[in-house]
């Protein structure tokens, strides 16, 4: 229940955050109110029912205020200082799911907001004479005392959507949601709390609720359709003033008094009178482009993946046993092409569903830029670019703390003052965009600002000072210079801020790509801005690789980096005055690099034609790879290396071939770095 209960307020309080900022950048909150309300009221029902008063009181709060602006429709309304309130909700109830998905008590005291959102609404009915009570308590205190009298009978049958789970704890909302406006509430399944009974009745029957209500129609189905994980509403009415009013008020109180729902006779009640049926239910053709998702525990998913990588494993060493060789087993070789055919798809099934776009974090990104852009009074036009791009869910959760520690800096570093950009000729609004894109078997994440650039000189002075530099600067690119501010420690900032010049934060970012096996490359132009590339491989799990021999070694490199191979003649050769080998292809002259004096390994052979040439690019550069032979291509589970390992040159992980032998993943942006 608890992990539910945390999975779907994440998801209300980002869907909340999203609204909350879209609106401000586009026409205000006016335009959000009802989205608003709904989120809050499902908020404070699902918070109740687990018992979170503290939360549940807050979304009280904000329903209040919402309730008021949707009924009243006051002229004149603080946006700002309600969206600033806002996210003030948001980070409390934030911080309080932290809590419970931490195992600790949600024990954040609320009272603060409450109040502040309380006079907010205060000053909201100062302004609205003559409105009298509003909001969703001033419905409880006006309505409650009056819901046994019977305004109106009403009877829904509300059906949840497949796979849901959960059906009793859903079923309590709705009777939580009730009991705020209703009396007299009668339902079926009578016991809610017989958790595997009542989830199959209410999967095969529905739930049933009989209750009276001083609330028209109309708003009784607004409030049941505010209901999560909706499939279908039935309500049927009748006013208390049709005739036939004491015959089906007798089935509802003859229920009350019995002590039981006895529901069959409050329909028998209803049948020949003044009833309506009216039906809810979703649009079919939505519901054909509706996609039904079911939520799986992620220890579930890397265990599955893991199991998936065992098999592929299995599925190699099968049908390239050694023992096969020279045997033709026509039979046997159709039944494998079979089994890597299902493997296969087996395996992109596993991979997709692993999948998640980055638009959820990218999105978050806006708060950060709102927040900092305020309090620096600075006006920033923030653009994301590429959301959709998914990466494996491993990954993401390495990407949001770097690009908090980016954005943060572009702001605070790069974007000038709007008095300075305007001197200089530029927009007083500054510039910053997000953007993600696939490349070959990597993703891209490009943060670029249109600021004032960074300060190389300044760079290799607090450089120097700290001693952060290990080799002559005359030696170094701009790149790698610029790279200096990723190192731990490094700060150009003078003064401490709020935000910067601890020389912490920046070194996160390398940290956090380290993880994942990502690199970072940062570009600047002084007065024009800078440009920070994050390259992340698309998954940990999985690659296509070309597997090659070196003497007795076998190393695999990655198909997404291999552009070409070729044979050529040591005549082809170009050497430098140092003695490095080049070979010039198509008007570019590419390094060559023997694998075999790389990695100290005795070759099948050193003469360039007795071998083969492998061409790799990464980030638009490319190496020449000498190998003895290429052995096949076939798809790999990527393996870590041990902690010792992790910095060895050219090496990004190792993985297990068909006959049992270990091949070790050729790291080719190393490689490229350390040519460069």
């Amino acid at each position: 229940m608890q992990e539910m209960f945390v999975f779907e307020t994440v998801q209300l309080i980002e869907e909340l955050e999203q609204i909350i900022l879209y609106s401000e950048k586009k026409n205000g909150l006016e335009s959000s109110i009802n989205d608003i309300f709904r989120i809050m009221h499902t908020l404070k029902g699902s918070s109740a029912m687990m018992s979170f008063s503290n939360i549940s009181i807050l979304a009280h709060s904000v329903e209040d205020i919402f309730y008021f602006l949707r009924e009243k429709k006051p002229k004149t309304v603080d946006y700002l200082q309600l969206t600033d309130l806002m996210l003030k909700v948001i980070d409390f109830v934030g911080s309080e799911v932290g809590k419970i998905r931490n195992k600790e008590g949600a024990d954040g005291d609320p009272s603060s907001i409450s109040q502040t959102l309380a006079d907010f609404l205060s000053q909201l009915k100062e302004g609205c004479p003559n409105t009298g009570e509003a909001g969703t308590g001033a419905v409880d205190k006006k309505h409650m005392g009056q819901a046994g009298e019977g305004h109106y009978s009403y009877k829904a049958t509300i059906t949840f959507e497949e796979d849901c789970q959960m059906e009793n704890l859903r079923a309590f909302s709705v009777i939580h949601a009730l009991q705020q406006v209703a009396g007299d509430i009668r339902h079926i399944p009578e016991d809610i709390s017989d958790t595997e009974n009542c989830n199959r009745e209410i999967r095969e029957s529905g739930l049933t609720v009989l209750f009276n209500c001083p609330l028209p129609e109309g708003e009784v189905r607004q409030l049941l359709e505010e209901t999560m994980f909706l499939k279908e509403l039935t309500l049927e009415y009748r006013s208390a003033d049709a005739p036939g009013k004491g015959r089906a008020e007798a089935g509802v109180t003859g229920a009350n008094e019995a002590g039981g729902a006895n529901i069959p006779e409050a329909e028998e009640a209803c049948k020949g009178q003044n009833c309506e049926d009216n039906t809810y239910s979703h649009d079919k053709m939505s519901n054909l482009s509706k996609q039904n998702f079911i939520s799986v525990n992620i220890q579930k998913m890397n265990k599955l993946m893991d199991v998936v990588g065992e098999l592929v494993i299995s599925e190699a060493m099968v049908t390239q046993n050694p023992e096969l060789k020279g045997l033709e087993l026509e039979g046997f070789k159709k039944a494998a092409r079979h089994l890597k055919k299902i493997t296969g798809e087996l395996q992109d099934i596993v991979m997709s569903m692993r999948m998640v776009p980055l638009s959820m974090t990218f999105q978050k990104m806006n708060r950060i830029v709102r927040d900092m852009s305020r309090k620096l009074e600075k006006e920033i036009n923030f653009e994301i670019i590429g959301e959709e791009t998914e990466v494996d869910k491993n990954i993401i959760e390495h990407i949001s703390d770097p690009l908090i520690h980016l954005i943060r800096n572009a702001i605070d570093h790069g974007i000038e003052p709007a008095e300075e950009r305007e001197l200089k000729g530029k927009e007083a609004t500054g510039k910053i965009t997000l953007e993600a894109k696939h490349s070959g078997g990597d993703v891209w994440i490009i943060l670029k600002d249109d600021g004032k650039g960074l300060d190389r000189d300044k760079i290799i002075q607090k450089a120097t000072e700290g001693r952060l530099i290990q080799r002559p600067v005359s030696e170094m690119t701009d790149r790698e210079i610029y790279s200096i501010i990723l190192l731990p420690g490094f700060s150009t900032k003078e003064e401490v801020t709020e935000f910067s010049g601890r020389g912490v934060g920046m070194d996160v970012v390398l940290k956090d790509m380290d993880k994942v096996d990502g690199s970072v490359l940062i570009d600047s132009k002084p007065g024009s801005g800078t440009t920070i590339s994050m390259k992340i491989p698309l998954t940990l799990a999985i690659m296509d690789g070309m597997t090659v021999s070196v003497g007795s070694a076998t190393y695999t490199i990655p198909i997404a980096s291999i552009r070409e191979s070729l044979n050529i003649t040591e005549d082809d050769v170009i050497k430098d005055p140092e003695n490095n080998e080049m070979i010039m292809l198509r008007g570019l002259c590419h390094p060559i690099i023997r694998l075999h004096k790389l990695f100290n390994v005795v070759p099948g052979t050193d003469r360039l034609e007795e071998g083969i040439l492998i061409l790799v690019e990464s980030e638009n550069e490319g190496i020449c790879i000498f190998v003895d032979k290429l052995i096949g291509e076939q798809q790999v589970v990527v393996k870590a290396l041990p902690q010792y390992l992790k910095k060895v040159q050219g090496i990004s992980g190792c993985t297990l071939l068909g006959d049992g032998s270990i091949s070790l993943i050729i790291d080719i942006a190393s490689l490229i770095n350390n040519k460069r």
